[in-house]
Formats: C-alpha cells, sequence, structure tokens
C-alpha cells in the first residue's frame, strides 16, 4: 500500500514515527520541531506542521542559531536519546544554522536540520537568496553545513528521502557518530506529491548500542591498572551520555581510585563523592591537578582529553600511561592512549569485574581536598553583605540556595572556570557548561530546551553581558512557551575573562572593554549607559535588580520559586585578593608574539616560552 503526501508531510510522519530504546526504555527521538518561517519553508515543511499538529509539536523561534541551542540543550538533558527538528528558510535563515550545528557536532550531541533550499527544478535562475558559484551550479549556501554535520544529504528528487531519512536517523541514534545532521530541503520539492510506501511511514525503533569492550583491549588494561603505582580516572561526558555514574562509583570504591572530571563530565560523581577530587587541567582544582602531576596512569572514560584537561600537554608525566575507555575509536586513541573502545557504562563494568576486587595503595586525597573546600568558602564568602558582590560571589549565594533539582546552564567567558574549579555539583546532571565549542550565546536558549526536558525543575542560565549581547531573542520564546527559567546576568561592562587574557598575552585588554573611544582607539570615562535589564524587561521578562550581596540573596531564592520567566540583573564588583577565584592551576597554550617593541608583550613572551618547554607528546 502507498500514501500520497507530499515530501514535507512524509518527513513530518516519519519524523514522528521514530523511536530509541535503550535498556528497555523506549521514547521517541523527534519530540517537537522548531522553526522560522521565510518562503522557503513555509509552503512545504510549514504547511506539514499544520497538517499533522498532533504528530509534531512546534516551537517558534527568533533566531534560528538559538534555535539549535535549544534543541542540543534537550538533547543533552536526555542524554542524547531524544532530540528535535530545526527547520529555516533558504539563504541567511539556513546559513545561520552553521554556529549551532558546530557547537552540535563538536560535543557529540544529536540535532536534525531541514534548511529550505534553492529550487532543484530551477524554473526561473538565479532565484531570491541563491548563491551563484561559477563552477558547480547545484552549491547552495546550504553546501556551508556540510564540515559541522556528521550527515548531510541534498533532497532534490521526493524518492530520494527515503534512504536519506533512514540515514539521518542512524546517525543520530549512534552514540559513536551523532552530532548535528542535515536534509537541505529545496523549496519545490518540500511541496512534491509522491505515493510513499506505508512501510516508510510506519513506526520504527532504533535500538541505541551499548558494545563491550574487545577482549584484548580490555586485557592490555587491566594489566596496566595492576602495575601503576599512582593511576586516576578522568571522566567526561561519555559517563553521563550512557548513564554510568554508577557503575563509575563502583569502580573508583572497589579499586580506590580518584575521579577527576571535565567540563562536561562534571557532576558524574557528587562533589562530596569520598574519591570525587573536582575538575581537572586549567580550570581545574588543586586537588586534581596535583593528583594528575604525580600520576602514572591516566584513564580516561568518556572523554576527547582537550587541551584545557591536559592542559596543553603539560598536565602529565612524560612516563605517564593514558587509557582511553570511549565509544568513539577517534577518541580512544587519542594521546596514543591504550583504547578501550566500548559503551562507557559496558566498559566500566567490564573493567570492574576483570580487576577482581584489585586496590591501589594510594596516598589519600582527603586533606588537600578539604583544603580546596576551604578555598572555596573563602572565595565565596562576602563579609559585607551591604556590598556589592563579586562574580564568585554571587556563585557564593546561589550555592546556598540550590538543591539537586536545580539544573546550571553556562557556555563562555570567565565563568566556565570559575564554576569547573569551585562549583558544588549535587546531581548527575545540575552542571550544564557548553564547553566543547564554548559558544556564546548558547545559554538561553539551551535553558529553554532544558526546561523542555525538564518540566518542574529550576533552569538557570548564568550569563555575562557580553554574551547575553550575543542572543537575548530567546527571552520572548520563554515568555510565549511560560517556561519559567531563571536568566542571572553578571554586568561587568565588558569581556572580562578574555579582557584578562588578554593582559596575559601583553596584548593589553585591547577592544574587550565597554567604554568610550578616544582619538588613540583606546577607552576612557565611565562604562557605556548600557541597561541589559531593561532590555530583558522590554522582551518581556521579569527583572529583579539587586544592589547588594543582602538583597542577591532575596532575589535569587525569589527567582527560583517564580513561575514566570526571570531575570536577575546585577552589577559585580572586580574582584581582590581575598573573594576572587583561585587562580588557574594549571597552564593553557595561547601563542604569544615572538616579537614585540612593547614590554608587556615581550615579558608575555618570556613566561610562554618558559611553559612551553614542558609541553610533551604522550607515544
Amino acid at each position: 500500500m502507498r500514501v500520497r503526501l507530499t515530501v514535507a508531510q512524509a518527513l513530518v510522519r516519519f519524523l514522528a514515527a521514530q523511536y530509541t530504546e535503550r535498556d528497555g526504555v523506549r521514547q521517541r527521538l523527534i519530540t517537537a520541531t522548531w522553526g522560522i518561517f521565510g518562503h522557503g519553508n513555509v509552503a512545504g515543511i510549514g504547511q506539514a506542521l499544520v497538517e499533522y499538529p498532533d504528530l509534531m509539536p512546534y516551537h517558534q523561534g527568533r533566531n534560528e542559531q538559538a534555535m539549535v541551542h535549544a534543541a542540543v540543550g534537550y538533547a543533552r538533558q536526555s542524554n542524547r536519546l531524544r532530540t528535535h527538528a530545526v527547520t529555516t528558510s533558504i539563504g541567511p535563515g539556513a546559513t545561520n544554522l552553521v554556529t549551532g550545528a558546530a557547537l552540535a557536532t563538536v560535543n557529540r550531541l544529536p540535532v536534525l536540520l531541514l534548511p529550505g533550499d534553492t529550487f532543484a527544478t530551477r524554473p526561473a535562475d538565479p532565484v531570491l537568496q541563491q548563491l551563484e558559484v561559477p563552477y558547480a551550479g547545484e552549491t547552495s549556501v546550504n553546501d556551508c553545513l556540510r564540515p559541522v554535520s556528521r550527515y548531510f544529504d541534498r533532497i532534490t528528487r521526493p524518492e530520494a528521502l527515503v534512504p536519506a531519512a533512514l540515514a539521518a536517523v542512524r546517525v543520530l541514534t549512534d552514540p559513536a557518530d551523532t552530532g548535528a545532521v542535515t536534509l537541505a530541503l529545496p523549496q519545490d520539492v518540500q511541496a512534491e506529491a509522491y505515493d510513499w510506501p506505508e512501510e516508510f511511514l510506519a513506526e520504527r525503533t532504533w535500538t541505541v548500542r551499548r558494545p563491550r569492550p574487545d577482549e584484548a583491549e580490555l586485557d592490555a588494561v587491566v594489566q596496566a591498572v595492576r602495575k601503576a603505582r599512582r593511576p586516576m580516572i578522568i571522566a567526561g561526558g561519555g559517563v553521563r551520555y550512557s548513564a554510568a555514574q554508577d557503575a563509575l562509583s563502583t569502580l573508583a570504591r572497589s579499586a580506590d581510585l580518584p575521579v577527576a572530571t571535565t567540563q562536561a563530565g562534571k557532576g558524574v560523581l557528587p562533589w562530596d563523592h569520598p574519591c570525587d577530587v573536582g575538575g581537572i587541567g586549567h580550570t581545574g582544582t588543586q586537588t586534581a591537578d596535583a593528583l594528575a602531576r604525580t600520576s602514572d596512569l591516566i584513564i580516561g572514560v568518556g572523554t576527547r582529553l582537550t587541551d584545557f584537561t591536559t592542559a596543553s600537554g603539560t598536565l602529565f608525566r612524560p612516563d605517564t600511561r593514558l587509557v582511553n575507555l570511549n565509544i568513539t575509536a577517534l577518541d580512544a586513541h587519542k594521546q596514543a592512549a591504550l583504547p578501550l573502545v566500548a559503551d562507557a557504562r559496558a566498559g566500566l563494568e567490564a573493567l570492574t569485574q576483570a580487576l577482581d576486587g584489585h586496590r591501589q595503595d594510594l596516598v589519600q586525597w582527603t586533606s588537600s581536598k578539604q583544603d580546596w573546600q576551604e578555598r572555596t568558602d573563602a572565595a565565596y564568602a562576602a563579609p559585607d553583605p551591604r556590598a556589592r558582590p563579586t562574580q564568585v560571589q554571587v556563585l557564593g549565594v546561589l550555592d546556598t540556595l540550590v538543591d539537586g533539582s536545580d539544573i546550571l546552564i553556562n557556555a563562555a567567558g570567565s565563568l566556565p572556570g570559575d564554576l569547573h574549579k569551585l562549583w558544588r555539583a549535587r546531581s548527575s546532571d545540575q552542571y550544564h557548561v557548553e564547553y566543547g565549542y564554548s559558544c556564546m550565546g548558547y545559554e538561553i536558549p539551551a535553558a529553554i530546551g532544558v526546561a523542555l526536558a525538564a518540566p518542574g525543575r529550576p533552569v538557570w542560565a548564568l550569563v555575562g553581558d557580553g554574551t547575553y549581547l550575543m542572543n537575548p531573542t530567546e527571552i520572548v520564546t520563554a515568555v510565549q512557551e511560560g517556561l519559567p527559567i531563571k536568566l542571572v546576568i553578571l554586568q561587568n561592562h565588558g569581556y572580562a575573562s578574555i579582557g584578562g587574557l588578554s593582559e596575559a598575552v601583553g596584548a593589553e585588554r585591547f577592544g574587550t572593554d565597554y567604554r568610550h573611544r578616544d582619538a588613540f582607539g583606546g577607552f576612557t570615562g565611565p562604562p557605556l549607559p548600557v541597561d541589559l535589564g531593561a532590555n530583558a524587561a522590554s522582551l518581556g521578562m521579569r527583572v529583579l535588580r539587586p544592589r547588594t550581596v543582602r538583597d542577591l540573596r532575596e532575589a535569587l531564592a525569589d527567582a527560583r520559586r517564580a513561575t514566570v520567566p526571570t531575570c536577575v540583573y546585577i552589577e559585580t564588583e572586580t574582584p581582590d585578593t581575598v573573594s576572587g577565584p583561585p587562580p588557574a592551576q594549571a597552564w593553557w597554550d595561547v601563542p604569544v608574539a615572538e616579537t614585540s617593541t612593547r614590554p608587556s608583550a615581550v615579558k608575555a613572551r618570556e613566561e610562554y616560552d618558559r611553559h612551553v618547554t614542558a609541553r610533551r607528546r604522550h607515544l
């Protein structure tokens, strides 16, 4: 039997019938579609969504990049087992997807992109918003999405949708291959009718695999662990996505192994777990980084071992061996490690069983961890409740108000460093910092996606003024959807994080301040008269304006109770030596000018050369 539908109608019905199943739990894969409509999709996907409102819920976005961020936030909160689709018009609507797609693919998070495309039949040439490439007539702006997509196809004939749609869902549901998936849809093809096999539209369940490790690889890793004198674990986001928290805890406790965490992995063990030693790397804790410097075996679990984690290759000893347990072979072989290609939970369970009660005779880290908690308390402390808080003191106040149900979202600026070092994660999904792409503007739309995936839980989007200015548009969506997200805007009048980095590398904070420019290109006078709180209010948000630490406590508690989208807008003080965050505990490689006439750059280069000599490749 066949059913006559347009391409867009068939695609919507197909997507509504796709399910994932893992560990016996079955759930729908694409639970909603985000869309901004123009001539490239209004008569195709737009009409299909009107045709089938009971099959495919619709969310109205204001910015195409933000819609992808919202879908990614939803997918992460759903452990990659559910996601959203995103539809746009052709031209700028489609190219606005690129940043969001890159974020999704870098972070290995599934999202389905459905950009409109120029006519496949070319009835007029060129058409509105068509990119003309002299050497390739079939190229459109959507080809920009190829390098940031894990799968890309352009549907130039109706019947081509069948294999393309199946391939798209295969990638979305493959934990080793997932990321952004793009199906470019020419606007004429979207509206074209075709007789579809009923089997294409029937319910289909995709099993999300838990591959077990190869016995030879497992044996090699077990031998390495048994021989090691000071091993430690670095846990990444793969632990969370695999729901391997309990398996990680079991291995760490049974073998007496310290567990440090990446930005994506923070929270997989609660902060007060006896084996948790905090964040690792450039933004890590002194406890974790000191252990890493003396460890002779690093066991990575679900991590890509990026430069922030390894302190740009300077954190581990030259003779340190590495093991990588990862579902993706690409990541398992990083740093020339002993690979253990497997699902994180399956691999941890197999490793625990194979070690058979083996324990390490380690120097305990309890006192070092206690010292770091005391440093955290000192940074959080606000001795004068009438004073304006520092950024870290804002986190300290929030720390006293939340419980395990709260979810914190951040992505860029100086907040990721402060959070990674200091935040006390109380549940496995409380800490949501996107640091694979560290995309300014991610936080507000991601909070919307998380709120949709975790209804009833307090969801906090923490942003600085620079990040807020990148992408505040989805505040309107939160108001329209009635999602009570809590937005905290920290106003420090500039790019504080990159300003500090600029000063450290001899660039003297150039271009990082929000002040009037003088005739010589410098900055002068007071901060610009910018009121971001008024902006948030103009977009429909309820805004609270605390001025002191005491006010802040009341405002954050009010926001946490709120049933409407609420913003806490606070001017922060520059930190002093008492209340500021602890400095970086490990290096990060940002190249410095090799030659310069400016003393600050010359001094910065001398410091750079000192650090870079410690970098090593693990082969």
